[in-house]
């Protein structure tokens, strides 16, 4: 005895699901190898000792737009159809991938490339921290100090990375996909 298949329902249209993991894997990698750059030039213009306004909002313009376009691909190749579901998976996704591989450039630069990073990071910090309060004790420097080095630690630099990464990639991805959002006709 064989039985037939079940006809479409959705008067020939098939409903194609594409895999988010090649979007997540190429666009997380494309947010790193961009963040590692911009981290470089940084590096290069001795800019990562003091990291201000206008650094913090390039970094995340980059986030921002290699989430989005990453989604927006998505989107493109599944026929103009996004869950906003799957937008947030695609944009934590590509947010976590991006942060461990600067990650990794960040574990070099500070304990491989310049071990020095951290006493020079402690010491810009020092020369503000006189010059805005002449009048601070020698305690509280050495306080200060210890913090300054604590924060700055590759350690402690890796895991604000990734969890800033988690927290704008879900924002992003959570705004991106409510606007791009496009759900499939069941007729």
């Amino acid at each position: 005895m064989v039985f037939n298949q079940p006809k479409n329902i959705f008067n020939g249209m098939e409903e194609v699901n594409i895999s988010s993991k090649k979007y997540i894997l190429t666009y997380g990698i494309i947010l790193g190898i961009v963040s590692i750059i911009y981290n470089s030039i940084l590096y290069i213009t001795d800019n990562m000792m003091n990291i201000n306004l206008i650094e913090g909002g390039i970094d995340l313009a980059i986030l921002i737009c290699v989430i989005t376009y990453g989604i927006y691909s998505y989107k493109t190749a599944n026929k103009g159809f996004l869950e906003l579901s799957k937008a947030i998976k695609i944009g934590i996704g590509i947010a976590i991938i991006g942060a461990l591989t600067l990650i990794i450039w960040i574990v070099l630069l500070m304990n491989v490339i310049e071990p020095e990073m951290i006493n020079q990071i402690a010491e810009v910090q020092y020369k503000e921290m006189i010059s805005n309060n002449p009048d601070i004790s020698q305690e509280e420097i050495d306080e200060n100090i210890v913090s300054i080095k604590t924060i700055n630690s590759s350690y402690v630099k890796s895991a604000m990375s990734l969890v800033s990464n988690l927290l704008f990639g879900f924002l992003i991805a959570l705004m991106g996909g409510a606007i791009m959002q496009k759900k499939r006709d069941i007729y």
